[in-house]
């Protein structure tokens, strides 16, 4: 297929796109700069535009582009960075492919399961009302600015996405050499729950949704969720480091302002519409994802 994607450099769009190519695939990737290479296509979401020209032919789009919600501390003016970065940038890019001439058949869009808010110890999938609080809000706004493709009739899937397990980067990147160093521990109290998933079995999730009929919310996540208590115990078991540190709430709070919120929160997500549908993980333990993490 023809294909293209936002966000390619980051850790989840960098590993889809070489997982694409060496199938075979072509791989269109949309930058924020002039285009320089024969597979760019440049866009800019802060003025409304993309060279749908070069969209031309594509047969599905993936959407993975956004500020890092744990990049920075969440000040007013950061929290609008990530709120236009996402719903403003998925409005440009749903009209843009909802004009095309020849929409793409599918558009994936990767979103997060911050949608669903605090869930404490109840298990959620797909089927739970929205929760509260910003990331909550912000994840209701960025699949709805997506409104303009699903009525152009483009099959939308929004692949909610938990906490990806990989060395490379994201949150759990930042995790290893703390733990590597013998200085990781539980954060709070360590009850709230995690749901991680394997980089290798998110790509092959999206893969998975953009070659299947599913539409809609779809929950990436392993089938497996976690207390960060036993997420801790997994990493020293795994690299053979003592887990003796812990960092406080109220440090947490103080270091990370307002997100510490949602890293104390607890979000018990399951994979449902996937497992239904017959995915299956190649990693499906938090033990087994930071294994396959340090390959």
């Amino acid at each position: 297929m023809r294909i293209a994607v936002t966000g390619s450099t980051g850790l989840i769009g960098s590993a889809l796109v070489r997982s694409l190519r060496a199938d075979g695939h072509d791989v269109l990737r949309l930058v924020r700069r002039p285009a320089a290479a024969g597979d760019e296509v440049r866009w800019d979401p802060g003025r409304g535009q993309v060279d749908t020209d070069g969209l031309a032919g594509c047969e599905a789009v993936v959407h993975l582009a956004g500020a890092g919600v744990g990049d920075h501390r969440w000040t007013a003016a950061y929290k609008a960075e990530l709120y236009d970065s996402r719903v403003r940038g998925t409005d440009v890019l749903a009209r843009a492919l909802a004009a095309l001439e020849k929409p793409p058949h599918t558009l994936v869009m990767g979103t997060a399961i911050g949608w669903y808010g605090d869930t404490g110890e109840r298990a959620v999938d797909e089927s739970a009302e929205p929760g509260r609080g910003f990331l909550a809000e912000l994840c209701r706004d960025w699949e709805a600015a997506a409104r303009p493709a699903q009525d152009a009739g483009i099959r939308t899937v929004f692949a909610r996405t938990g906490l990806v397990v990989s060395r490379r980067g994201g949150a759990w990147g930042r995790l290893f050499p703390l733990f590597r160093a013998g200085l990781g521990g539980r954060l709070g109290d360590g009850r709230q729950f995690w749901s991680p998933i394997a980089l290798h079995d998110e790509v092959a999730a999206l893969r998975f949704l953009l070659d299947g009929e599913l539409a809609g919310p779809v929950n990436l996540t392993g089938p497996e969720p976690v207390t960060n208590r036993e997420a801790t115990a997994a990493m020293g078991r795994v690299l053979h480091r003592p887990t003796v540190f812990a960092v406080p709430a109220p440090v947490l709070r103080v270091a990370l302002g307002e997100f510490a919120g949602d890293v104390l929160g607890s979000q018990r997500v399951l994979p449902a519409r996937l497992l239904e549908a017959g995915f299956a993980f190649a990693f499906p333990t938090v033990d087994d994802a930071i294994r396959a993490a340090l390959d």
